[in-house]
């Protein structure tokens, strides 16, 4: 049974040229943007040795998912300028770059998740000695975030999608079908939202706790007042960059699930907010490697200390030659 019996089958171009460009080529240029930020995110921390520390390696792999969900939003942004309308009526084109966007997102979120986890552990108490992540711990909290990312992500590569049919197809993100979209989106915006609250409040109250014990034997509680204060900034960017980023998107899927209107009657409105989420999403790409690993000083002390070691390198490797 057709979800939407009284719409048209005929499918003409609805576009308009001066839309589909003042769209997309934002879309591009945060791309690209995003792109270049996670790209100098994984450059730094190889180059300068940083991946021993366990937390180095999950700050290195969410640049490497950003930078995925960057290509993959630009390989989308792409396929909407060039052929705008297969983004509303669905087409197999589209079902690739979606299904590897998705499974970019997802690997986002959880090592977002990871962080959080990582992070609190990092000071939590457990049996009176703090538990020390390994090295080897977030390896496998990578490989266990990318395994089951990309499995969520490619099931519609693997069937689950609503290419030869119309009953449960999403006039958001055709060719994926909205009982999918519903089983990705909620539980992991739910997860996304809930466990780093947890992680960073229990990071803050354990923080709090320490510096009252220590201020109650007389000793200094700087340190731990300036840790407090960081962590509840850094978790107030990030719980702003998460709502910011998904919320609209959980949005749109509900919406997507509850509309009984045509493609065409949606058009601009639903699909303009649609391609802004899309903007979001890679902004929380950009925002990532700000907040977590990235300041304009931080960086650009690292890529000059990087040049010097470059230089250096060459004018050895010249004496040498000489």
């Amino acid at each position: 049974m057709n979800r939407y019996p009284n719409c048209s089958t005929n499918h003409t171009q609805i576009w308009s040229h001066y839309l589909v460009l003042a769209l997309g080529i934002p879309q591009l240029t945060i791309n690209i943007a995003s792109v270049t930020f996670n790209c100098a995110v994984i450059f730094t921390r190889i180059a300068t040795k940083d991946l021993h520390k366990p937390i180095s390696v999950l700050f290195c792999n969410l640049a490497f998912s950003d930078l995925f969900t960057s290509f993959s939003g630009f390989w989308i942004s792409m396929l909407f300028i060039t052929n705008p309308d297969i983004t509303i009526f669905g087409s197999k084109d589209m079902l690739a770059p979606y299904a590897f966007y998705t499974m970019s997102i997802l690997s986002t979120i959880y090592n977002l998740v990871s962080i959080g986890i990582e992070r609190y552990l990092a000071v939590a108490e457990s049996m009176r000695t703090r538990f020390r992540v390994a090295r080897n711990h977030s390896i496998a909290a990578v490989l266990i975030n990318w395994v089951l990312a990309f499995f969520l992500g490619c099931l519609p590569l693997m069937g689950w999608n609503c290419l030869s049919m119309e009953k449960n197809l999403s006039v958001l993100y055709s060719p994926f079908c909205v009982d999918y979209l519903i089983f990705i989106t909620i539980p992991n915006v739910v997860v996304a939202f809930l466990i780093p609250l947890f992680t960073y409040l229990r990071i803050i109250i354990i923080l709090r706790k320490r510096k009252l014990r220590m201020k109650a034997c007389g000793q200094a509680t700087g340190t731990y007042k300036s840790a407090e204060i960081q962590v509840a900034r850094t978790s107030i960017f990030i719980w702003l960059l998460a709502l910011i980023s998904y919320a609209p998107v959980f949005a749109g899927v509900i919406f997507d699930a509850i509309n009984k209107q045509c493609h065409i009657d949606l058009y601009p409105g639903v699909y303009i907010f649609r391609n802004c989420t899309a903007m979001l999403i890679t902004m929380n790409c950009l925002g990532n490697p700000i907040i977590y690993t990235l300041k304009a000083k931080t960086l650009g002390a690292k890529l000059k200390a990087l040049k010097c070691l470059f230089t250096a390198h060459v004018r050895a490797c010249t004496l040498e030659d000489i």
